[in-house]
């Protein structure tokens, strides 16, 4: 039993006034986002466990406060899915076969290269709620639109500090 294919038979029944049908089609997308966030999640980990280098500490507390922000996208995403009568689909072999985000190399240590890595799936996973949130926006669905952009604010954050360490002027 999925969500992910819209599947209104897999809808637990809710008295949400959104359409069935509409929930069924945000619950999937919104399940692709999820293996997304958690994927994510332990990138930002990865990167924390694992840097090395002269800015060892800025970046070791940096990660690790992306890892709790992205944590809380995680829990409001899979709460969202389950407020729309689906079905939060976060298993770690779910997650990993579903994810769209690049693999992290796990043999990275130097600082710069992390800053590297961690930009580029913060600005992917940014690029898929941004298309979240046109998508829940044709589907009339205001309050996953909303929630979808909080999500995407707060990454657009994120990226911007990860990348201040790439910039000098």
């Amino acid at each position: 039993m999925t969500t992910t294919t819209g599947n209104i038979a897999n809808l637990h029944s809710t008295l949400n006034t959104l359409p069935e049908r509409t929930r069924a089609q945000v619950a999937g997308l919104l399940n692709r986002r999820l293996a997304d966030a958690i994927d994510l999640q332990i990138q930002c980990k990865q990167a924390h466990w694992n840097v090395k280098g002269p800015q060892f500490i800025a970046l070791h507390k940096l990660f690790d406060e992306i890892h709790e922000d992205v944590a809380g996208y995680v829990d409001l995403i899979a709460e969202r899915i389950v407020q729309l009568g689906g079905v939060a689909e976060g298993a770690v072999r779910t997650v990993a076969g579903r994810t769209e985000l690049d693999e992290y190399p796990l043999a990275l240590s130097n600082g710069t290269d992390h800053v590297k890595k961690l930009s580029a799936a913060l600005a992917a996973f940014a690029s898929r709620m941004s298309t979240a949130i046109k998508e829940t926006d044709k589907l009339e669905d205001v309050g996953t639109a909303d929630l979808c952009t909080e999500i995407l604010r707060g990454t657009d954050k994120w990226l911007w500090f990860v990348e201040a360490h790439l910039q000098s002027r």
